[in-house]
Formats: structure tokens, C-alpha cells, sequence
């Protein structure tokens, strides 16, 4: 059994006591010791004792208690639209909730449209004594980053990054995401493959790197042409901007990778209005895995995204950034899979 704690010459510890010394003492698992330091349920009293005693007989700096407190998600005007069309903020805001119910804290939402409103946000969370952190949901404008960093709580963004590291963040893996769903229409015999995608936010040009990452690997140099953008994320400009392709190039594509399920929908409506058959003639696969990808015809082979997970991850950061343990800011990236449907198919040609 492994010590504790390693003394030194002047009866100091020499390292950190870590959670898997203490769950090794104990005789019980990391996850074990990990609920019963934040004050879950689901330990046995007996054992919450014994563990919060080797706690701290071997000085393992315990967090700070948060149940009572409260946590601001400022959610940005990219966010609550997507919350009105797509649902993907809907899942992960019903994630953070959910755990910050678990964990007895408190969930205030602001919506946050230019830096007057985050200004306001971060002076209403810095003068709240309850408050004891932010999440920033879908935000990764610099001059909203440059004023988030000066904050004297604990920031965690959700479903965006901070280039310089400066700045916690919670997001799906997005890059080897979109890697691997190239890599699924590749080994199917495409080579003619369409990304369709709405520029402007870094995580959804990290899924256009992954589709990058994938054709070069495989010897395939990606060419502009080989890029659709839209301007939203609505299905009917999808739809418009694939017919509109056809008709100037015909179908010179055998597949269409997309960087959300939504323009996957418009996408499929495109190809079958010219006349084709999806997927005997074109395969499409979505990202994001929406509830509603099920339901389109045929059925949308699609990414998931741990939407939920995301939400509650980001509050479960943001609980270990308020335990006054002095931390490095981390980027966390939540593991993604492709769900198999009945939108994509080996290739004809």
C-alpha cells in the first residue's frame, strides 16, 4: 500500500497527496472517494467518514463547500439561437442543471448580446457574494475573452476556447470528431465528399480541420471547391446552397459531410428535390446527433455529441476552479461517436 503522504527531512509533504492515495487507504474506488469529498449521494455514511478522516489525516486540501451558492451562465446571442432552431444549447444547459442540482448550487441565466451587456453580467456576478463563478455558453469573441479574463471569479466556457489558454473551456473534441466521420464516408469509397458548414465560431473550424486532417491522410490535397458555406444554420439555406451546386457542377460530389444536423436536413432535401436518391446517390451524415436526425427520411447517420455531458462537465470544472486549490486553466474535450443510420452508403462510382 502506498503512503499517504511522503514526509521530508523537516516532516513536510514532499508531493501532493492525490485521490487515488486516499481512495488506496481507504480500500475503495477513485469515484467513490471523488462523491464523497463533494458531498454526493450514493456513499454509505460509514464510509464518507472514513474517507474525509484520511482526508484529512494526510492533508488533502478539501473544496470549498458550494451548496448554496450560485453559478451565472451568460449564454451569447449565437447560443439562444441555436436554442430556438437546433436544441443543441437546450441539451447542454439542461446537463449543467441538472448537476448543479446534484451538487446544491444554483443556476442564474443571462443572455449576453455585445460587451455592454457581458460588462454588466461580470459587475452583477463580481458584487453578488453568492456568486461563485461564471460559465459563458457558446462565446469565443476576443473582446468578450479580453474582458472575461480580468474577472476575479473562477470562468469556465462552454462549447468554445480560449486560443492563449488563459481561460478554462468545456467542448466536444470537434476536430477528430469531423476526422472521423470523413474517415467513415472515405472507407465507404467517397472521395468526393462536400463540407457544408457556417463559418465564423473556432469550434466549428476545428470540424472543418478534422474533414481537412482526414483527406490528407488518405492523399487527398481538400481544394476550396470542396467547402459550402451558408450564412445560418436554418436547413433552407442548406437546401439552397446544395441545389445552386448542382446546378452549376452537377453531381460532381458523392457525399456531404456537414458541420451540424440541421444542414444535413437541408442538404438531403436539396439532393432528393434534383432528383437523386440519398444515399444510393449521395451519402449525407450530420453532426451534433439532434433527436429530430432520427426522424428525417431516411434517418441521418450523424455524430454524437455529448450535449449533456458537456453542461455538466463545465459545472463539475467550474466546482474544482472554486476550491481555492490553485489550478492551471485546462481545455477538457469530451469524446464523440459516429450513430450508424441509413443516410450513408458504400459509394456506386
Amino acid at each position: 500500500m502506498a503512503d499517504a503522504a511522503l514526509p521530508n527531512k523537516r516532516g513536510k509533504k514532499s508531493r501532493r497527496v492525490r485521490l487515488e492515495d486516499i481512495a488506496e487507504k481507504v480500500g475503495v474506488s477513485l469515484s467513490t472517494v471523488s462523491r464523497a469529498l463533494t458531498g454526493e449521494k450514493g456513499v454509505r455514511d460509514d464510509i464518507r467518514q472514513r474517507i474525509l478522516e484520511a482526508a484529512k489525516d494526510a492533508n488533502y486540501p478539501m473544496p470549498a463547500p458550494v451548496p448554496g451558492k450560485k453559478i451565472v451562465i451568460a449564454a451569447s446571442s449565437a447560443a439562444m439561437i441555436d436554442y430556438v432552431r437546433n436544441q443543441f444549447t437546450l441539451h447542454v444547459l439542461e446537463g449543467a442543471r441538472d448537476r448543479a442540482n446534484m451538487l446544491g448550487l444554483d443556476i442564474i441565466t443571462r443572455p449576453i448580446a455585445d460587451a455592454n451587456d457581458e460588462r454588466s453580467v461580470l459587475d452583477e456576478a463580481g458584487s453578488d457574494p453568492d456568486v461563485t463563478g461564471l460559465l459563458f455558453l457558446t462565446v469565443d469573441d476576443e473582446r468578450m475573452l479580453a474582458a472575461t479574463r480580468a474577472f476575479d471569479k473562477p470562468v469556465v466556457l462552454i462549447n468554445g476556447d480560449d486560443p492563449h489558454m488563459r481561460l478554462s473551456s468545456v467542448t466536444p473534441c470537434n476536430r477528430s470528431a469531423a476526422q472521423m466521420a470523413t474517415d467513415r464516408l472515405l472507407d465507404l469509397g467517397h472521395r468526393r465528399i462536400l463540407f457544408l458548414m457556417r463559418p465564423g465560431r473556432r469550434t466549428i473550424e476545428r470540424r472543418q480541420e478534422g474533414f481537412w486532417d482526414a483527406l490528407r491522410h488518405r492523399g487527398i490535397t481538400p481544394t476550396p471547391d470542396m467547402t459550402v458555406t451558408v450564412d445560418d444554420w436554418l436547413p433552407e439555406l442548406a437546401t439552397q446552397a446544395i441545389t445552386e451546386r448542382i446546378a452549376q457542377k452537377g453531381l460532381d460530389f458523392t457525399a456531404i459531410l456537414t458541420a451540424g444536423d440541421s444542414l444535413a436536413a437541408g442538404a438531403m432535401m436539396a439532393v432528393q428535390q434534383a432528383g437523386y436518391s440519398v444515399p444510393d446517390d449521395v451519402s449525407v451524415m450530420g453532426m451534433d446527433d439532434l433527436p429530430q436526425a432520427a426522424f428525417l427520411n431516411p434517418p441521418l447517420t450523424t455524430v454524437h455529441i455529448p450535449m449533456r455531458e458537456i453542461g455538466m462537465t463545465a459545472v463539475d470544472l467550474l466546482r474544482d476552479l472554486c476550491s481555492g486549490v490553485p489550478a492551471l486553466s485546462r481545455r477538457i474535450e469530451l469524446a464523440c461517436h459516429v450513430v450508424e443510420r441509413r443516410s450513408v452508403a458504400a459509394t456506386n462510382s
